[in-house]
């Protein structure tokens, strides 16, 4: 598979200070040259489609990478794996390259899953500053409506545990800052009634760099030669919240989130990056 996109731009201040005052965290000084954290690149570099190649659940039909498979499919964030190089750093520009390089078929419990993995290279100064491996997964319509799932019932935290409040409204906000226009996150009816879903989806990239951001404001982070390798477990809805978590093991970081009732839906493992 070689389906190639490639976009450039200067990479400004406004999204990252945007993604801070989204989850309450403090940002880097950008101003005095600190390279953007783990994660954060995901807020720069997007496509941004015209509307006319929307399909029915707002993702591109064509123009895009990766394009769908086949018409009519549902698409789902399963993982990937991103690495850091070198700092990202803001007022200079920055070249994203993207390529679909494999599409797999399989059968899963629920019907015919198409998986598409797509790798991105972001280059800032004549340098590789990011290497990212995107899982995607694509399945076929379920088209029934399923009923309101109930609030979980809670599970105690501790003073490990993060605990980001999940509303519409935050979901809303984080699909406006990355340019996703899927309606799961933000248009219930349809999240119920097209998809089979009990509620709104927490977005996959969400969860992601939620853990990613448990393991920098706790200090367990702070070099930016980083590897992280995560995965969905599980969908998580606006209802049944988001709880992280980080902690050190050796030389790594593992982090996951689950839903107040102690529900894993994702996990992740960041390690330091091997010099070349």
């Amino acid at each position: 598979m070689n389906q190639g996109h490639e976009r450039t731009e200067i990479i400004l201040p406004g999204p990252a200070h945007a993604f801070a005052a989204l989850l309450g965290v403090d940002p880097p000084d950008l101003d005095a040259g600190e390279g953007l954290p783990l994660l954060w690149h995901w807020l720069y570099l997007l496509e941004r489609p015209a509307q006319a190649d929307l399909g029915p659940d707002g993702h591109p039909v064509r123009g895009a990478v990766p394009a769908p498979p086949a018409p009519g499919l549902r698409r789902m964030w399963a993982g990937g794996q991103v690495r850091t190089l070198a700092p990202l750093r803001c007022g200079e520009a920055a070249t994203r390259r993207s390529r679909t390089v494999s599409t797999v078929e399989k059968m899963g419990r629920s019907g015919r899953l198409v998986f598409v993995a797509v790798d991105h290279e972001i280059r800032q100064a004549d340098q590789v500053v990011v290497q990212e491996r995107q899982d995607i997964v694509y399945r076929e319509p379920r088209g029934t409506t399923v009923a309101a799932e109930p609030d979980p019932a809670p599970s105690p935290l501790t003073e490990e545990d993060w605990s980001v409040e999940v509303t519409p409204t935050l979901l809303f906000r984080f699909s406006a800052l990355t340019y996703n226009a899927h309606r799961i996150h933000y248009d219930r009816d349809y999240a119920r009634t097209a998809e089979g879903y009990p509620g709104l989806l927490t977005h996959g990239p969400l969860q992601a760099l939620a853990m990613a951001e448990a393991a920098r404001t706790r200090g367990l982070v702070r070099d930016q030669h980083l590897t992280y390798e995560y995965r969905l477990d599980a969908p998580l809805f606006d209802h049944q919240g988001l709880v992280v978590r980080a902690t050190r093991h050796g030389d790594d970081v593992l982090t996951s989130v689950r839903d107040l009732a102690g529900r894993q839906t994702a996990h992740g493992t960041i390690v330091p990056t091997p010099s070349a």
